[in-house]
């Protein structure tokens, strides 16, 4: 809901700014799915002769399996060995069985990208002529099946349970305190955490074989279950099970003591009597503890999945974790505030201050939501033409029309918000004394009276009867008090504004439940950025295939001398892709024997004379013995770049030497 306080111009820029926030972002965290950017052989190429490994560059680190590279032969079978090598870089390669005939082979990969989903993709390439094959074209992920359902409907539940448990809370304490008191209010943040939990458990043991196989039976792999505890994703639904824990105290207390506390009368902790020092302590102390632990859950999404890779990790994290507390604070709100309008006893109505503080603190989310979402929108996109050429911009215009949507619904909430506020006054009061007065009209005479001092009078007149008219007065008093709830209810339901306001804010959170489901998907699609970058280079590499120019990986090998003891070897470094753009770098160090050696220190320097560039230093990490690895090295422009590569074998011993290789 919109500020129901502000003038029209803010509800304006309210709507103006909250799909502007919106145009490019999901509700959850930013970058990209991992991409297939490269290969050597390239895809549909034809090669002389037959190669010893097969390289698969994406866009980002993966986490890769025993099978997740697997090359097959004209007939089907496979023709790789080994495990993929290099896991920590963007390059990984597998090496091929020796003297493989002329034919059309198949590459099928099945990874995990570094923000936790599954991706997988088919190509293939010749070995003197294309021939045909047995092998279809095609691999289906672990994710399309029944188990990939079942992950996607979990994850939607978790955000969900999430948006509800927070959200819940957060209105209690912020805008209406003695909901803490009213069972469906409890009712419902209990079920948030709930599903919350459920949901959680449900992800720990579908992890494995949403990631792996896809079957069903292997959900309850222990093996698998153990390797899933293991990963970023596994270590991140464990903390989030540790922190529900934590959750579960802070609602036995919002429940209980706070309730307590908590004045029949005002409806917020700052009215009446707010200034009680331990009412006020503990006010404050839940808050405080409920953001701690709403942050602490918020930050298992973003810690390991979009926003904690790509471009400026860093940032996007607390961001995302900011993001996520917004979209609770505002759709878990609007559905405790739609529980307590239709379910809310007569004893404890929803005031007009309680609607209105909500109206503050939604209008304070959508203003935070449309700055986070700015910053999401350029990480998840990039260009506007993603809008409309990619799947994920096609489901954030969805997103963007179900938000505005949203805030028009809003403002008509506003309307029946004041118009609920403006009806207070005497003609309230005169209707309540009308119906009063018309309900002790039609008590029968010798009814036993309502009032506490009256029935202590008739108890003490009949001793030799006390048994039984302390019944008597029980029963009378409990349908005395059954009519004055209905009667109370019906001048509730009679209030149009109260009517109107609810079927509004109903409207609303129709609304939201489609949006969080819009949004569920757009976390596990491949955002625009990653996909329009991905079309890119597969037609870079078919341009370069059909052209015969293109570069593949460049390998140098050069002997160097440092003088001291141990000081000969050969220093062989690979380049892949080899192409202006990101590439991954490899250093591989050996004795004059060929034997791998570790040496002190390996250093890349690279220079392109022609255009006075560099040299761009390189500083790889050593990955194992006489092997070093960087990801991610940035080569501006093509050219003929001189590479360096400066060995260091002792505390004194070093030297340095070089090649030429033509890069892009």
């Amino acid at each position: 809901m919109t500020q129901t306080i502000a003038p029209r111009v803010r509800t304006l820029v309210l709507l103006i700014l909250a799909v502007a926030g919106v145009l490019l972002a999901g509700a959850a965290p930013a970058s990209a799915h991992a991409a297939l950017t490269g290969s050597d052989p390239a895809q549909g190429a034809v090669v002389d002769t037959a190669p010893t490994r097969v390289s698969l560059t994406f866009s980002e680190p993966v986490a890769v399996g025993d099978d997740s590279v697997r090359v097959l032969d004209p007939k089907g079978e496979r023709v790789d060995k080994g495990d993929p090598a290099n896991p920590s870089g963007t390059t990984y390669s597998v090496p091929l069985v020796s003297g493989l005939p002329d034919g059309t082979y198949t590459v099928a990969y099945q990874v995990v990208s570094a923000d936790s989903h599954p991706v997988a993709g088919a190509f293939t390439f010749s070995i003197g002529a294309p021939s045909e094959t047995t092998v279809p074209v095609s691999a289906q992920a672990s994710d399309d099946g029944l188990v990939g359902w079942l992950y996607g409907f979990g994850r939607y539940v978790s955000y969900a349970g999430f948006v509800v448990l927070a959200g819940g809370a957060a209105f209690v304490l912020a805008c209406w305190a003695p909901g803490a008191r009213v069972r469906a209010v409890q009712r419902l943040v209990v079920s948030g955490w709930l599903a919350l939990t459920a949901a959680t458990l449900g992800l720990l043991m579908l992890r494995g074989s949403y990631t792996t196989s896809g079957r069903v039976g292997d959900v309850f792999d222990l093996e698998l279950l153990g390797d899933v505890l293991q990963t970023k994703t596994g270590a991140a639904l464990v903390s989030r099970l540790l922190l529900l824990a934590a959750a579960a105290l802070f609602i036995a207390v919002l429940f209980g003591a706070y309730a307590r506390t908590a004045d029949a009368a005002p409806d917020h902790p700052g009215d009446g009597d707010g200034g009680e020092p331990d009412k006020r302590d503990l006010t404050f102390g839940l808050a405080l503890g409920g953001t701690v632990v709403a942050a602490g859950l918020a930050a298992t999404w973003a810690m390991s999945e979009h926003a904690s890779q790509g471009l400026q990790a860093g940032l996007a994290m607390p961001v995302d974790v900011v993001h996520l507390l917004a979209v609770a604070a505002w759709l878990g709100g609007l559905t405790a505030l739609l529980v307590a309008l239709h379910r809310a006893p007569v004893e404890t109505p929803v005031g007009h201050d309680a609607v209105r503080r909500f109206s503050r603190l939604a209008f304070g989310s959508v203003m935070t939501l449309a700055v986070t979402g700015v910053y999401q929108s350029w990480r998840q996109l990039g260009s506007w033409s993603a809008f409309t050429d990619t799947r994920y911009g096609q489901l954030l215009l969805a997103k963007i029309a179900l938000v505005a949507m949203m805030v028009a619904v809003a403002f008509m909430s506003r309307r029946w918000t004041r118009r609920l506020a403006d009806a207070r006054g005497s003609a309230a009061a005169e209707e309540t004394e009308r119906a009063e007065r018309a309900e002790e009209e039609k008590q029968p005479a010798g009814t036993a009276p309502a009032t506490a001092s009256e029935t202590s009078q008739t108890s003490e007149a009949g001793k030799t009867e006390a048994g039984h008219d302390a019944v008597r007065a029980a029963q009378l008093a409990r349908q005395r008090a059954a009519t004055e709830a209905a009667r109370q209810k019906r001048l509730r339901d009679a209030d149009p504004n109260r009517f109107g306001l609810r079927r509004s804010v109903l409207a609303e959170a129709g609304v939201a439940v489609v949006l969080l489901a819009v949004t569920t998907v757009l976390t596990q699609t491949e955002p625009g950025r990653t996909e329009q970058d991905a079309r890119a280079a597969a037609a870079t590499s078919s341009s370069a295939t059909a052209t015969g120019q293109g570069s593949g990986a460049v390998s140098l090998t050069m002997p160097f001398d440092t003088g001291g003891t141990n000081g000969k070897g050969v220093v062989s470094v690979d380049l892949d892709p080899a192409q202006a753009g990101d590439n991954a770098l490899h250093v591989y160090v050996e004795g004059p024997d060929g034997t791998p050696v570790d040496v002190p220190e390996v250093k890349i320097a690279l220079t392109l004379a022609a255009q006075d560039i560099g040299p761009l230093s390189v500083a790889p990490d050593r990955i194992t013995t006489g092997h070093w690895s960087a990801s991610g090295v940035q080569i501006p422009m093509a050219g003929d770049w001189n590479v360096e590569v400066t060995v260091r074998t002792s505390d004194i011993d070093q030297v340095t030497v070089s090649k030429n290789a033509q890069i892009g």
